[in-house]
């Protein structure tokens, strides 16, 4: 019986951060797709947005950092900016970065 629950216990610990993981991937394509009615599916931007999809994702947390702190003027993007976390922006700057 002991044997069993070590067993257990060490196979819950080794896929944690699996799990961790797949909700981490879920989250940022959720957090991205509130971003796609201005920048596009998966930050192509079709209309006179800027597309995100393909910037260096230094670039974007920068941009962010500058309409939270009000460096960079605008109404819309002050809104959004401020109501993620530094760790959902940092998610989201690293899946478009990804996108090509």
């Amino acid at each position: 019986m002991l044997r069993k629950t070590l067993l257990w216990s060490v196979l819950v610990v080794t896929l944690l951060p699996y799990a961790h993981a797949q909700d981490s991937v879920r989250n940022v394509e959720l957090l991205a797709s509130s971003c796609a009615a201005c920048h596009g599916t998966n930050g192509h931007s079709v209309g006179g947005t800027p597309s995100l999809a393909g910037l260096a994702s230094a670039h974007i947390i920068e941009q962010m950092r500058q309409f939270i702190d009000g460096e960079r003027p605008s109404t819309v993007m002050l809104h959004h900016a401020s109501a993620y976390t530094i760790e959902e922006i940092e998610l989201m700057a690293d899946y478009f970065s990804k996108q090509k």
